[in-house]
């Protein structure tokens, strides 16, 4: 009920601040044109020979309609100022003591400001908006640099060192391989190889491992990279990297930069965008469009698999 009350008071407020505002503009104007007035009929008496000491009886009906005028609208103009400050607003007209209207150089200016709603939630905070990023340059602006091409120069391919690899406690065709990449800790690695490779034959071995993918759990262990194999329904072998290499070792495929993406993003499907131009030819060699995998200028290989996609 008193929020109810509140509203009906504020709106009334508001109507009565309206008409005094409207009332109080239209007597500034109307003194206007009156003054306008009084200046013709001063003209039209020096013109007729009258002098300014013995104005017209028109001039002094004109002076006092004035002086009425004037004491009117200082009288709305308290008004207005009473109203306005028992509502809570600004105050934008004010009468110099000794005066009773306001300067009729000009129309006073109204500037309505309805009172705050008062409120116990706490003001909420604009986020600043954030700017999009231009690829390119414009106008001879410095702009962001445009996204590198879709091709195997996004993809982190390093030679890795797998140095232990046991089944996953919760999944029977995985391995949890423990996988050095030349960095200071070792990653964790899950393989769904179980079903094709002995575990004998996963422990201290080289592969070449993906080293950029978004890290995802996979029956509750975090796979932070991946083993590429050359792969069949029937068959998968994992690629050994030329003998000398280390952990760490770049695999480089000539013809396309080298320029990895710190993560790749999944929404961007960059891996899924190369996965079919990933292939052993027929020399056992790794290629992606036809092109060799290197490792210090040596082929990546497969042990048997010729022809068939790379995963």
């Amino acid at each position: 009920l008193d929020s109810l009350l509140q509203e009906k008071l504020i709106m009334g407020s508001a109507e009565v601040l309206m008409k005094l505002e409207t009332r109080a503009v239209a007597a500034e104007r109307l003194i206007q044109l009156l003054r306008s007035q009084i200046k013709a009929a001063k003209d039209q008496s020096v013109a007729g020979g009258v002098g300014g000491n013995h104005p017209s009886a028109q001039l002094k009906a004109l002076t006092a309609e004035n002086a009425s005028l004037k004491q009117e609208i200082g009288s709305w103009l308290a008004k207005l100022n009473e109203a306005e400050r028992r509502n809570g607003k600004k105050v934008f007209y004010t009468v110099p003591s000794g005066q009773t209207s306001a300067p009729a150089s000009a129309a006073p200016t109204v500037k309505e400001e309805s009172p705050a709603p008062v409120s116990d939630k706490p003001e909420k905070k604009e986020k600043p908006k954030k700017e999009k990023k231009v690829v390119g340059g414009g106008g001879g602006g410095k702009g962001a640099e445009p996204e590198a091409p879709v091709d195997i120069g996004r993809l982190d391919l390093r030679v890795g060192h797998i140095r232990s690899a046991k089944k996953h406690p919760d999944a029977d065709s995985l391995y949890v391989e423990e996988v050095d990449v030349g960095e200071e800790k070792p990653r964790t690695v899950i393989s769904g190889l179980v079903k094709f490779i002995p575990e004998p034959e996963m422990q201290d071995r080289m592969a070449v491992i993906l080293c950029n993918l978004k890290p995802s759990k996979m029956r509750g262990i975090m796979s932070e990279a991946m083993v590429m194999c050359a792969s069949t329904p029937e068959k998968v072998e994992i690629l050994s990297p030329p003998a000398g290499c280390k952990p760490g070792d770049p695999v480089l495929v000539e013809g396309f930069t080298r320029n990895p993406d710190a993560q790749l993003n999944p929404k961007k499907k960059i891996f899924e965008a190369c996965a079919p131009d990933l292939r052993v030819n027929g020399d056992k060699e790794a290629c992606y469009k036809g092109v060799k995998w290197t490792v210090n200028g040596a082929a990546v290989t497969s042990q048997t698999l010729v022809d068939v996609n790379v995963k």
